[in-house]
């Protein structure tokens, strides 16, 4: 971070007063919470309204819908790979709602320490999430032809092995009769796949059947559903004229924002009546075919 953008603090982290003469009281993963006296609460695990637990939302895609959830009023329990380091606008947004947020580092590599990240959520806020996003990925370049089995295993650990695990702990902690939800972030790609980021494709495959699969398993006492985003935050990789040429090929004749992307997860989040289902935002990208990735094409 530079110097302009605003000081990296967990909002949510235990602060303990000057006067508290104990720590906190941890009560086990889903029974209430037991309240000290008022010179002890300043590190009791939090408790709030819906708590969303978002997998690489520190940060790109993952930090914008992280904030439209602060936004909502949720409390954010944010996950990354390696650091909870904030992009600035999501550093921001949970400083003017007053979010309670935090940061999680659980290495997705091993897929296993990904269950072990919905106990860690619940012992520090008191409760487990109520809203599951798995938005983490890992996205490599290879194909067919120069992919390697490490490329395969590494890309499905990440992201398909470690969401399965997710969802497990997810659906099998004790959490109350209340509405819970998994929104798994897929790709406009799987409807039409092309031969580029050939393990990445692979796996975005394995997870759109991981949300179908595990939505008629888990119903009625958890909703999974998905949101496949077309191009949305374009990399370093792609230049102004580009990116304009590509959006006049989309059917819509745009290309999506990541606000949109949040907004279906929003919906999702919010829908009690709907399991099972994929929206698509991408401009319509999902409807055609494409030979190459669209890093490749309107150069």
């Amino acid at each position: 971070m530079n110097e302009d953008d605003p000081p990296y603090r967990p909002l949510g982290s235990a602060r303990v007063s000057d006067d508290a003469t104990d720590g906190p009281i941890a009560a086990p993963i889903g029974e209430p919470v037991v309240v000290a006296p008022t010179a002890q609460r300043a590190g009791l695990p939090l408790s709030s309204p819906r708590l969303a637990l978002v997998t690489g939302g520190h940060r790109r895609l993952g930090g914008v819908i992280a904030a439209s959830l602060a936004r909502a009023g949720c409390s954010l329990a944010i996950h990354g790979s390696h650091d909870t380091r904030l992009d600035s606008h999501l550093a921001l947004t949970l400083e003017e709602e007053g979010t309670q947020w935090e940061g999680f580092t659980v290495d997705f590599a091993d897929p296993e320490n990904a269950e072990e990240l919905i106990a860690m959520v619940a012992e520090r806020f008191g409760r487990p999430p109520d809203i599951l996003v798995n938005s983490a990925a890992m996205f490599g370049q290879d194909r067919l032809d120069s992919v390697t089995a490490d490329d395969l295993m590494r890309h499905y650990a990440v992201n398909c092995a470690a969401p399965a695990m997710l969802t497990k702990a997810f659906a099998t902690v004790p959490a109350g009769d209340v509405d819970r939800c998994i929104v798994n972030i897929l790709d406009q790609r799987i409807d039409h796949p092309h031969g580029d980021q050939f393990a990445y494709t692979l796996s975005k495959l394995a997870l759109a059947g991981l949300t179908r699969t595990s939505a008629a398993a888990l119903a009625p006492r958890v909703r999974v559903n998905g949101v496949a985003p077309g191009l949305t935050i374009a990399t370093p990789d792609y230049d102004a004229q580009q990116m304009e040429r590509l959006e006049a090929m989309m059917p819509l004749g745009r290309l999506p924002q990541g606000e949109q992307i949040a907004q279906a997860v929003l919906y999702l989040a919010n829908a009690a009546s709907v399991t099972g289902q994929t929206l698509y935002v991408d401009g319509g990208a999902h409807m055609k075919s494409y030979d190459r990735d669209f890093m490749h094409l309107c150069r």
